[in-house]
């Protein structure tokens, strides 16, 4: 029987995501902490920073059993579940960042966009990744939501690169289908009569 060992976020103290990743693969786990590239002005000159996409969480792949030795490293404040069992991250999403994580392509946390059209890409370095495209001024981007955390992140997609839809958005939905939508049942439906 093959089981494929799960991923989960864990959060962090602020600013503590490298020590926490750094402490994680020490004690054996596999570990995914995505960056992107920002400029930042100092008094006398600009440096360019690398800072976490996903501020005070890291990924963290373990068996539930496992779940004492990851929550009890130094910075680590909590896994992230509901009713207090820990959630798993979906592994696409993980695969697509992972993909992000092995390339050197402009990128950016961006707002999180819970309904689109799911496209898959099938050219260039990001293959396989699935995501929301956005399009702006001269610039296409591919939108990578991770549905636990309700953040997303961006990526500049070459003008060349090929995406096929996967799935269109639906018009309504009547049952909701995911954790995440727990806000949706607490909001009253009022009705236009």
């Amino acid at each position: 029987m093959n089981t494929v060992i799960p991923w989960f976020a864990l959060q962090t103290k602020p600013r503590n995501e490298r020590q926490v990743e750094r402490r994680l693969a020490h004690k054996g786990y596999e570990c995914l902490l995505p960056t992107y590239r920002q400029k930042r002005r100092w008094s006398d000159r600009i440096v360019e920073v690398e800072l976490p996409l996903f501020p005070m969480y890291v990924f963290c792949r373990f068996n539930p059993s496992a779940l004492g030795k990851a929550i009890s490293t130094p910075g680590v404040t909590c896994i992230v579940g509901f009713g207090g069992q820990p959630a798993e991250v979906k592994a696409e999403e993980i695969e697509a960042l992972q993909l992000l994580a092995q390339n050197s392509l402009l990128r950016e946390p961006w707002a999180y966009i819970p309904d689109g059209t799911l496209v898959q890409v099938e050219t260039g370095p990001l293959t396989g990744a699935h995501g929301i495209i956005c399009s702006g001024k001269d610039r296409r981007r591919l939108v990578i939501s991770v549905t636990l955390l309700q953040r997303s992140v961006a990526v500049q997609l070459d003008e060349n690169t090929v995406v096929s839809v996967v799935e269109a958005p639906e018009k309504s939905k009547a049952v909701l289908s995911h954790e995440s939508d727990l806000a949706l049942k607490l909001i009253p439906r009022f009705s236009d009569e």
